[in-house]
């Protein structure tokens, strides 16, 4: 099978300029979704924060404060150099190895309900496994475009890959997060599909991986129950169903033009987690259904152009590193927006570039400003 992706030589003399400094087509969705996450974290969080640390600006304060850091992220790896990025593979793949593993260090990982994800920093805390999807992307990318057509091949192009996804995913479900050992799983094999390892290997490996991941779902009653109340969560309303519900009534309530910022009342205690897993609903019901379609519309663009810039990309390493981007980025947003309309089962997992949250901010602003990067060096057809 080959790569779906086209693979270009590194740069030749003819046929390519440098892009714009920052790509207009990324940056300005980009700060809008950035932009209005702030209003609406603010919005969202504010009777929430009053309540509990005596003052209604604490989650804005700190959602400025990954703003900035993002921001200042996007423009660090925008001008880095590829040949940097490529250097740092293997430190990077370590690195969040490590910070997976440190979390079940006692001390340094932070228990919240029931789950132990995040890692005490001082004043902030850090979620390693948001990390873990840029660092598995740039890895996949890496290997593969060094495997060349050895990428084919079962012992050389897919086992070495899915040893490394494996240890990735182990260290995750210690957490417990079945949820996002899942979707790294989906972004793992979407790239390595596109990257050209063979579809039977892959297809062979989800059916090994269902029965396993079967016997997780049904040993855990809360995750059963979760999977009960998508199929009818007025069943559940009082427990599993309540998210999916209130979510529901958020959007209703809404209606087309919103009932104004700050006008709300599913986030007034009644739907949990309002500035993060579900700042979609309080947008839908604030902003209505123009606020929900113009945010639908800026992250659309960005996956436009991200799919422009993997096509397009002046090598196969790059090139890998766009389409997997773009294909993480793109799967968070299907799976939040999903989760807040009831169309998918509830997992705890924010809306980039919106939702508060200081390691999904940061860590998505370095992936844009990736994308930046390699779109200054896209390829171009000669003018003359």
């Amino acid at each position: 099978m080959q790569s779906y992706l086209p693979v270009y030589k590194d740069r030749p003399e003819r046929g390519w300029r440098e892009g714009p400094i920052y790509d207009v087509w990324l940056t300005l969705p980009v700060l809008f979704l950035v932009g209005i996450g702030i209003v609406m974290v603010y919005s969202a969080s504010s009777t929430l924060a009053l309540k509990k640390f005596g003052t209604d600006y604490y989650f804005l304060k700190r959602q400025l404060v990954y703003s900035v850091g993002g921001c200042l992220l996007l423009i660090l790896f925008r001008h880095m150099p590829i040949r940097i990025l490529r250097a740092g593979v293997y430190p990077l793949l370590f690195g969040t190895l490590l910070l997976l593993a440190a979390v079940q260090i006692p001390g340094l990982g932070i228990t919240a309900g029931g789950a132990t994800r995040w890692l005490y920093l001082g004043a902030f805390s850090f979620q390693p496994s948001e990390l873990a999807r840029l660092a598995l992307v740039v890895y996949l990318a890496y290997s593969m475009e060094k495997k060349g057509d050895l990428i084919k091949t079962f012992s050389v192009g897919f086992v070495p890959h899915v040893i490394i996804l494996g240890v990735f995913v182990g260290l995750i479900m210690l957490q417990p997060d079945f949820g996002s050992a899942g979707i790294l799983c989906v972004i793992a094999g979407g790239l390595m599909f596109m990257g050209g390892v063979r579809l039977r290997y892959l297809m062979l490996s989800i059916l090994a991986v269902l029965p396993v991941a079967y016997l997780v779902l049904v040993n855990s009653a809360y995750r059963w129950k979760r999977i009960m109340s998508f199929w009818d969560p007025w069943q559940y309303a009082s427990n599993e169903g309540y998210q999916a519900i209130h979510s529901l009534m958020a959007f209703g309530t809404g209606g087309i033009w919103g009932v104004g910022v700050g006008g709300g009342y599913q986030k007034l205690f009644y739907l949990p987690e309002p500035h993060t897993d579900f700042i979609f609903s309080v947008i839908g019901e604030e902003l209505g259904l123009i606020g929900v379609l113009a945010v639908m519309t800026c992250y659309g663009v960005i996956l436009w152009r991200g799919m422009n810039i993997a096509r397009n990309a002046g090598g196969r390493f790059v090139s890998l590193v766009a389409a997997g981007l773009t294909f993480s980025l793109g799967l968070q947003v299907i799976i939040n927006m999903g989760v807040a309309l009831a169309l998918l089962p509830t997992k705890g997992l924010t809306l980039p570039l919106l939702s508060y949250g200081g390691s999904s901010l940061l860590v998505n602003m370095a992936g844009i400003g990736l994308l930046m990067n390699i779109s200054a060096g896209e390829k171009h057809v000669p003018t003359a």
